[in-house]
Parts: C-alpha cells; structure tokens; sequence
C-alpha cells in the first residue's frame, strides 16, 4: 500500500486534492473521492432559506441583459432538473439581476437560423426541463422581463415581481412571433383582448399593471423582491412535498382542459391523497392542535 505521503503527492500532481472531490483518510492512505458540484457558466446556483431548502438560480449574464442563449437555457434545465431530484429542496426560485430578468433570447444566436434547422435542432426544446419539473418554481423578476425573458417567468408557477420591472412580447418589432409558449400562455393569464394587445404591438407593461392583469401575483420594493420570493418557497416548503406536488398538477391542469374534465381530474388526485401518510399525518395534526410532520410519503 502506498504511503500517505505518496498518495498525497500524485493528487497534487494531478491537481485533484484542492480540488474539494478528493481528501486523503488521516492514518490510513484510502482516498475518498467526493461527487463534485456542477460549475455553470451562465448561471449561478444556490441553496438558501433557513432551513436550506430553496434553490436559488439566478440568470448570470449582465453584460447581455441575461439574454437566453442555448448554453444558458441548458444549464438552467440542468439545474432544474438537479433541485427536483433533490429530496431536501422544496422550491426552486428563478432570478436575474435588478436590470433584466431577462432581455429575451440572444437574436445574434438565432439571426442565421432557418426552418428546417430549427425542426431538424428541435429549436428551444430545451425550456420544456423547467415545464417538467415537479416542484414549484417562482420567478423573481427585477428590470425587463422581455421576449424569452417574459416566456421564462411565465413558465415558472408564480411570478413576484420588482416594482420597476417590466414586461413584454416584442417579437413582432424584429419580424416574428413568441415561440416559447407566449402566445399560449399569456392569453391565460391575462385574457385574449389584452394579450393581443401586448403580442401585436411590442408595447412593455409595468409591474404595477401586470399585477393588475394577473400576470404577477405581488409587487415589491427592488431591494425586497429576493427576500419576499424566499419566504414564500419557504413557507410553501412547510408542507408535504408529495401534496404540494400534486395541487401544482391540479391547478396546471386548469390551463390545459375544459372545466368538466378539470373537475374529474382535480376529484381524481383530491381522492388520491387519501392513499398518503402525509394527508393522514397533516388531518390527524389538525385534530390534534399540533405542527404536522410531513415524511414526503
């Protein structure tokens, strides 16, 4: 077996033992190798709150608005997709800077795309990781949320919003259209006559009026908005993943079905939490006069 000091040696050769994977066991000469965190380039991630169960990605972009390049998208995607897997994160929280959110999709990017590239690249596919992901994401969103920017947030299940951001769908002004779910997701939010408004002039709207429309749930002071955005992740982290899971289902099912079938599916997962320790845990706590114990089971 070789010596502590010798495999501490080839470990600083190869630049692993500062590395934060590698540590050499005191007394024994085993090396432990640890899984290591993902380095992102276009993101930043972070798990915050109290209890460490928010995880925080912010758009990392400053110089270019945080506009929506494919490298940018696919690294939130992977963070997505790494915070759903995640037993200890209960929300997932989606941030810019107090500039932009995000300014809308890189147009140098896709200024040389064409039609059949884009069927044949499944062009902006990769948006559908964070329409995948099971557990509630909010979007914080601070200056302009634009384009790709406004797409974004509206992916996400609610959007607080800086009292100086804004919001739009110019698309129109470079000769296209919204093609991340615009002009299928805004009409729900804020009625067909008002999104057509928004989608066929390229006009912005403010926080204040988005609130007012609906597309934004609340409006916060700038220095506010992250903080506010934390405490509620947080205090939807207080109850049972696996149901918190399920309402999303439900009401996101609203979006997507007519009423009756609504209803029969809301019934269908209503009936379902029965089968859950969790709903028996959180009945019997209410009962009891006492703080339920959820186990996510």
């Amino acid at each position: 077996m070789a010596s502590v000091a010798a495999v501490t040696r080839i470990l600083l050769g190869k630049n692993l033992l500062n590395s934060g994977r590698v540590a050499v066991l005191p007394n024994t000469g085993f090396v432990k190798f640890y899984s290591a965190a993902p380095t992102y380039e276009n993101i930043k991630i972070e798990t915050v709150g109290a209890k460490k169960n928010v995880g925080l990605i912010q758009l990392n972009r400053p110089k270019a608005l945080n506009a929506l390049c494919k490298a940018l998208f696919i690294e939130v995607g992977k963070a997505v997709k790494d915070y759903d897997a995640d037993d200890s994160i209960a929300a997932i929280v989606i941030t810019g800077n107090e500039k932009a959110f995000a300014a809308g999709a890189d147009i140098k990017e896709m200024q040389n795309n064409s039609y059949s590239s884009n069927q044949r690249n499944g062009f902006l596919q990769e948006w559908e990781d964070v329409s995948n992901c099971g557990k509630p994401i909010i979007a914080a969103v601070n200056g302009f949320a634009l384009g790709g920017g406004c797409e974004l947030a509206m992916l996400c299940d609610i959007i607080y919003a800086g009292e100086k951001a804004k919001f739009g769908q110019p698309e129109i002004n470079i000769g296209t259209i919204p093609g991340a779910g615009g002009t299928q997701r805004l009409p729900r939010y804020v009625g067909k006559s008002k999104a057509m408004e928004i989608v066929l002039t390229g006009n912005f709207i403010d926080a204040q009026e988005a609130e007012k429309m609906g597309l934004v749930a609340r409006v916060f002071p700038v220095e506010k908005l992250l903080e506010e955005t934390i405490k509620l992740a947080e205090r939807i982290g207080t109850h049972s993943p696996l149901i918190v899971k399920m309402a999303k289902q439900a009401v996101n099912q609203a979006y997507e079905t007519n009423l009756r079938a609504g209803l029969l599916y809301e019934k269908s997962l209503f009936y379902g939490t029965f089968a859950t320790n969790d709903r028996k845990e959180g009945m019997t706590a209410f009962i009891e006069k006492r703080a339920p114990n959820f186990k996510n089971d």
